[in-house]
């Protein structure tokens, strides 16, 4: 089997998660800056079989497109023109950095800790993952 990879796509930084090859387990795989996002991909994918990618949908509360959207959309659309070999969906992400910040807390992370914004994106690409698999497993 192949992995799952999501993205918690934003302005600046962009973090990423991964399951393991048998689909079991959701893990954060990396934060990285998302004017690299897409060759840093093209490469991740050239070395690890990934059988499709999950990326956050942007919505606000009320289920309007938040103002990320439209970047999120123009990402989906090279990446289906560049690689279509390998799909790529969308996943609701509302609420996933609140829920995030709530991980780290509960983990005893210290202040400063979750303060770091990079880390709270790869926890949210964590939970993007985690919930997209609980999906596909409910009837």
């Amino acid at each position: 089997m192949a992995r799952i990879l999501s993205i918690d796509y934003g302005r600046k930084r962009t973090g990423l998660a991964v399951t393991d090859p048998l689909q079991l387990i959701a893990g954060g795989l990396a934060t990285v800056s998302t004017h690299e996002l897409f060759d840093w991909l093209k490469d991740y994918v050239g070395r690890e079989p990934v059988e499709r990618i999950v990326i956050g949908e942007p919505r606000q509360t009320n289920g309007q497109p938040s103002e990320n959207y439209q970047r999120v959309q123009e990402f989906i659309n090279r990446w289906r023109r560049a690689m279509p070999a390998i799909p790529i969906e969308c996943y609701d992400e509302r609420f996933t950095s609140v829920l995030a910040q709530q991980v780290m807390i509960d983990a005893g992370l210290k202040k400063k800790a979750r303060q770091d914004k990079a880390l709270v994106d790869e926890i949210s690409a964590t939970i993007i993952l985690q919930d997209y698999m609980r999906s596909r497993r409910s009837p």
